[in-house]
């Protein structure tokens, strides 16, 4: 269920708002319905690194991967396989912390209210 509220979420939001919305969402899912702390990590992570790794290759197929080759090049980097990869971990490890802080952020919060 996580996975899917911040999948599509984060499909939508990003067409108008800018790229660090998936920590905002994530923040915000994992922190309403989050059930696990390994829910809240992972959930997020894999729903970022499908969307990015997604997305990314959607954009760069059609024009035969000239930007990411430049982007690469630019970097130093041989391949633009290689920063497909490292994009979308990047997005995917941002979410992922921000998922796990929501839950434990909800969990701290829940715990001071019933504790006096």
């Amino acid at each position: 269920m996580v996975f899917i509220v911040i999948l599509i979420a984060s499909f939508l939001l990003q067409m108008v708002l800018p790229w660090w919305i998936i920590v905002v969402i994530s923040f915000a899912a994992c922190g309403l319905i989050g059930k696990t702390g390994k829910i809240a990590l992972w959930s997020p992570f894999f729903a970022i690194l499908l969307l990015w790794t997604g997305m990314a290759l959607f954009k760069s197929i059609p024009n035969n991967h000239i930007l990411a080759s430049r982007i690469a090049q630019m970097l130093g980097v041989s391949s633009y396989i290689l920063i497909f990869i490292l994009s979308s971990l990047l997005g995917a490890f941002v979410a992922g912390i921000s998922g796990y802080c929501g839950y434990h952020f909800r969990k701290a919060v829940l715990l001071k209210k019933t504790n006096p």
